[in-house]
């Protein structure tokens, strides 16, 4: 992968990760208002952060000599 498509691929990740962290604060603020009593939320929140680790792991990925970051 090129250099270019680097940078373009780690705008987008970080675009997706910034969405998803949205996502789950306000998945965990319904869940809190809920009393933790959500058991689909709290589904749909881990499901959330494991998409965030993923992303997270490519954009490592993408920095190996730390050139992005």
């Amino acid at each position: 992968m090129s250099e270019d498509e680097k940078g373009k691929r780690f705008l987008e990740l970080i675009d997706q990760q910034n969405n998803l962290q949205w996502s789950i604060v306000t998945k965990l603020t319904t869940l809190i208002k809920s009393n933790w009593n959500s058991s689909k939320l709290q589904h749909e929140i881990e499901l959330l952060v494991e998409s965030h680790s993923e992303i997270t792991k490519e954009l490592n990925s993408l920095d190996i000599n730390n050139s992005i970051l």
